[in-house]
């Protein structure tokens, strides 16, 4: 007597949603979203709109070069003092949120997500 797991039958096995979304986000795949704007795995929030990472400034780049390529969204630097590193990405839909502001200090890197004011957001009054 054969068992049907000895079948060639395919139909049989079914996969199961959970795991595989178990299965993506430990394999890295998930990232929060916050107002349009994706965020690295583990960002904590700190307060409204800004959230610490746990990456190093160069790492935290590396995953913007990612998700926003250079070519479409522009980047420039905004902070020129010593110990402080700051690049401003720029969102030029302008849609849900204006741009990035990452910056490290005092060995912590930060994400500021540079909303309008309510006025100026599509959808709000």
């Amino acid at each position: 007597m054969r068992s049907c797991l000895d079948t060639a039958a395919r139909h049989l096995y079914k996969p199961r949603p959970l795991l595989l979304m178990v299965a993506l986000a430990s394999a890295g795949v998930h990232a929060e979203n916050v107002g349009g704007a994706n965020l690295p795995d583990g960002a904590v929030k700190v307060g409204e709109n800004r959230y610490r990472v746990k990456d190093d400034f160069k790492g935290t780049l590396k995953h913007y070069q990612a998700v926003y390529p250079p070519g479409a969204y522009p980047r420039r630097h905004i902070v020129n003092q010593p110990g402080v590193k700051a690049v401003h990405i720029l969102n030029p839909s302008g849609r849900n949120f204006e741009g990035l502001n990452i910056y490290e200090a005092n060995d912590e890197v930060r994400i500021y997500v540079v909303r309008g004011t309510p006025e100026q957001r599509p959808g709000t009054k």
